[in-house]
């Protein structure tokens, strides 16, 4: 199969993961690009040489770094603090690639060979009890390797992978819940016309519940279809 300019153009990013560019992620932001919408200045992580790799793979001229997306520095991971660790997990569902481990109300911790130094737990932290130490003199790609970036991808899409199938899981369960409902519903036997009218009416609302899901499933199915297509 042959590569879209999209994949080669993210092939090229070091898979950090870190939103500076102005996109949710490495994928986006390489979308954008070959779009024509976003340049190829706007990656922090990957710093001068990788601008350098972006202009070879367009054709587009190098240029400096914008600095309104970041300044290029040497590689840091997070560290958390663990005896002001709350345990409240937003830095466990902000991190892109799960390199935090924990549990709720339970003390977390990273990993550091895992951790990208995206910054991404940093804000979401209610106690400011993490920080970024520097952990390479050098910046750029000459601070974090190919083997790294492919590392990070592969957890990071494996995270999304996580989380969709997560999500549809519930959606399940909420459905099944909802057809149980509905049958409970549709087999009492009204005795007035008050009674009725108010089976009548869950019912509606059961119904419409699973209406509503069924179609936001069919958009969905929709959309990946057409970003499959392109």
């Amino acid at each position: 199969m042959t590569s879209s300019l999209a994949d080669r153009i993210e092939d090229a990013l070091p898979q950090t993961q870190c939103t500076k560019c102005g996109y949710s992620g490495c994928r986006p932001y390489a979308e954008a690009i070959a779009a024509g919408t976003a340049g190829i200045n706007q990656c922090p992580p990957g710093g001068a040489e990788g601008i350098a790799r972006l202009s070879r793979v367009t054709g587009y001229p190098v240029i400096p770094l914008n600095p309104v997306n970041g300044v290029e520095r040497p590689r840091a991971i997070a560290y958390i603090d663990e005896s002001l660790c709350i345990g409240c997990t937003l830095c466990i569902q902000a991190c892109p690639v799960d390199a935090i481990v924990g549990a709720a109300k339970h003390m977390h911790t990273i990993v550091p060979s895992l951790c990208t130094g995206c910054d991404l737990c940093l804000a979401p932290c209610p106690v400011d009890c993490i920080v970024m130490y520097p952990v390479t003199e050098t910046t750029g790609w000459q601070a974090w390797p190919q083997a790294a970036a492919d590392a990070a991808r592969e957890r990071h899409d494996f995270r999304l992978f996580r989380l969709k199938r997560d999500k549809e899981e519930n959606d399940a369960r909420l459905a099944a819940k909802a057809r149980d409902k509905l049958k409970a519903v549709e087999a009492i036997t009204p005795e007035n016309d008050a009674e009725a009218a108010e089976k009548e009416r869950k019912r509606a609302i059961i119904a419409a519940a699973m209406e509503r899901t069924r179609l936001k499933k069919e958009a969905e199915a929709a959309a990946a279809k057409n970003k499959t297509d392109e």
